[in-house]
């Protein structure tokens, strides 16, 4: 049986509207070489007074007629390509720093148990810091491990000098208050930007998080990676969650989009989304967001990531993301794909994250 939760979202009308326009602009191969590693500047240089109501001009995206055809219009955002140019740049600034100054930057990971889903993200984290030159170090946990131990662990990563970023991988086990552990963990190694300092400062206008947290902040670079205007846009954020939905909309406001947050309890969800230029999904449930859930010429960040059975697929299984992908690819002018969108995206930031942390450590510019 379906969850309560996961039935209320498909409750509502599903409503069509008229196809409007779309495009994908994306960088040519110069532009990318010359680029810092983040395109994304530093959230208090985009922050502009509050009474500054100048109109913005024109944008350039979005300004031709769709085919209003049966195939395919949506273009695909190849968020594995994208992550893979970051982290290739990464290696390269850490290869720089170890050269200049003889450092590298360290992250260390908490895994407390064995869950099989978490064990297969550390591993991928562990593999993508050796792959760009990071010294990483896992603290392995027992399941019933005490609030002592894991501050214990906790507290060795945060006066390891050679340590600039900690990660505890959640979910935790029910008997660990994620909200008391996240509170100890330093705000200057919270590469997960998860702690209430940095969340706190990703919300406020002119303050500048040390940290913000990897997936929006992955979200936000393959929108504008892919040359999608946000300033001015209306976005719907579906999902409230610390780890990417509330971040994603704090995110997307402080690069002037006007948002709007849809939940389990939203009424007529899709009366909401099918006005919005830019979607990002993140609530679990596969293909919740249909063809007529999405503005014709919308720009969608899919950041589900579903298992459902499919004895075709090796695993018996196969991914999914929160969007119906065969019908939003006829509406929409640009996805990212399930998997490799979102995904990869989230361990290159993490990745970012960490180089940043040990740049400000080691003064290295």
């Amino acid at each position: 049986m379906m969850p309560r939760v996961a039935m209320s979202w498909r409750n509502g009308l599903r409503m069509r509207i008229p196809r409007r326009t779309r495009a994908l602009n994306t960088l040519n191969d110069d532009v990318q070489s010359s680029r810092p590693i983040i395109v994304s500047p530093p959230l208090v240089s985009l922050d502009i007074p509050d009474d500054d109501w100048t109109p913005s001009p024109p944008s350039s995206h979005f300004d031709f007629p769709v085919n209003c055809s049966h195939e395919q219009t949506a273009a695909v955002i190849d968020g594995k390509s994208i992550a893979d140019d970051i982290r290739s740049r990464i290696g390269s600034e850490v290869r720089r720093m170890k050269e200049s100054i003889g450092m590298v930057p360290g992250l260390g990971v908490i895994m407390v148990g064995q869950r099989k889903d978490s064990e297969t993200y550390v591993r991928n984290k562990m593999m993508a810091c050796e792959e760009v030159g990071i010294k990483s170090n896992v603290a392995h946990l027992p399941e019933h491990c005490t609030k002592d131990q894991l501050l214990k662990a906790l507290s060795k990563f945060d006066v390891d000098p050679s340590v600039h970023g900690i990660l505890v991988q959640l979910p935790l086990p029910q008997h660990l208050d994620e909200r008391k552990i996240m509170d100890v963990l330093s705000p200057e190694k919270d590469v997960d930007g998860f702690h209430p300092i940095n969340m706190g400062n990703l919300a406020m206008r002119g303050r500048e998080p040390m940290f913000i947290p990897c997936t929006p902040k992955g979200c936000i670079e393959l929108l504008l990676r892919s040359g999608v205007e946000i300033v001015g846009k209306k976005a719907a954020v579906i999902g409230r969650s610390n780890i990417v939905g509330l971040p994603a909309s704090l995110l997307l406001q402080r690069h002037h989009a006007t948002v709007s947050i849809v939940h389990a309890f939203t009424k007529n969800p899709e009366h909401i989304t099918c006005e919005a230029d830019i979607v990002v999904t993140a609530v679990g449930v596969p293909n919740l967001v249909r063809g007529n859930w999405l503005k014709p010429g919308a720009v969608v960040i899919d950041v589900g990531t579903n298992p459902v059975e499919d004895p075709s697929c090796e695993q018996g299984y196969r991914l999914i993301g929160d969007v119906c992908y065969e019908e939003a690819v006829r509406v929409v002018s640009a996805i990212t794909p399930v998997p490799g969108g979102v995904g990869p995206m989230t361990i290159a930031m993490l990745l970012s994250n960490t180089l940043d942390s040990a740049k400000r450590a080691y003064a290295f510019t």
